[in-house]
């Protein structure tokens, strides 16, 4: 029987070199740390508000909200940089160590590049889509086009749009889910922020950035992440193609992978009770097991 878990009574903040980091608390046992994605309108609360009290009956968890999505502090940086620094900020700031990560897509490329760089700091990794490297299907994703789409041209058709490509059923993208999101997504200093991560011209930036540099992409350093590994994966994702686990699956040492069928890129949403068993599953297995 999981509790009601409510935004106000779970909100708090922690001061920190990035300015006011704000995040939710709930639940006793190990430190669970759950990271979410991008896109318009999203925060931690919304990707996580459905399966945080499942998590909290077994984990203190904290869902952190990133830099520049319109819950903690704006920030200064693009919001990717800043997301990474924000989670070694933040659990210094907790005097936490070594933690459990859930990352939601972009959240989950946050979680993995820690794993990579900063191994003390994680015990065991959750991925739900998003990291990886398309093999088969062409990128970006039709999702991450239709996201570029919004961001340059901020309609509600075309939120809306975006929002379908992120979900296998439409009925999961409600009215109250639209409105919601739409209102976050227009606020002008969120808007103007995720412009440095998801305009066609930031993208096509980092895309010459990244053709231009000779650092090693993440993707190709899989190979040292210690922490045992759950990789999630909805079949039908037009985000982030489920062809993109195949370089991880292959190269984390203690990497697994779940597959869920009928679901898009929210699988804690639209495959919510099968993920959650399967995470708490992993989670909770004893080492070595």
């Amino acid at each position: 029987m999981t509790t009601e878990l409510s935004y106000e009574g779970t909100l708090k903040e922690l001061q920190t070199d990035l300015g006011v980091l704000r995040y939710h608390e709930a639940g006793d046992g190990p430190p669970l740390l759950l990271l979410h994605g991008s896109g318009p309108g999203v925060t931690g609360w919304r990707n996580y508000r459905g399966v945080l009290a499942d998590f909290a009956e077994h984990f203190h968890c904290y869902v952190l909200e990133f830099p520049g999505f319109g819950v903690s502090d704006p920030g200064p940086d693009h919001p990717m940089m800043m997301a990474q620094a924000s989670v070694g900020m933040f659990l210094d700031g907790l005097g936490l160590g070594p933690v459990h990560m859930i990352g939601n897509s972009m959240g989950g490329i946050v979680a993995t590049k820690v794993a990579i760089d900063e191994p003390h700091r994680v015990s065991k990794l959750v991925t739900i889509g998003g990291m990886g490297k398309n093999t088969f299907s062409p990128g970006p994703g039709e999702g991450i086009k239709l996201l570029m789409e919004f961001t340059d041209n901020p309609t509600r058709e075309a939120l809306v749009r975006w929002l379908h490509s992120m979900v296998f059923d439409r009925a999961v993208v409600t009215e109250q889910l639209i409105e919601e999101r739409w209102a976050l997504a227009t606020e002008p200093t969120t808007l103007e922020i995720a412009r440095r991560m998801y305009s066609s011209k930031a993208m096509a930036a980092m895309g010459a950035a990244a053709a231009a540099s000779t650092a090693v992409p993440y993707w190709a350093q899989l190979n040292k992440i210690k922490a045992p590994t759950l990789l999630t994966w909805g079949r039908d994702d037009r985000v982030s193609p489920v062809d993109m686990a195949i370089l991880p699956m292959r190269d984390i040492p203690n990497g697994e992978v779940h597959i869920f069928p009928n679901c898009g890129h929210w699988t804690m949403i639209e495959a919510r009770d099968a993920w959650v068993a399967s995470v708490l599953a992993f989670l909770t297995r004893p080492e070595g097991k």
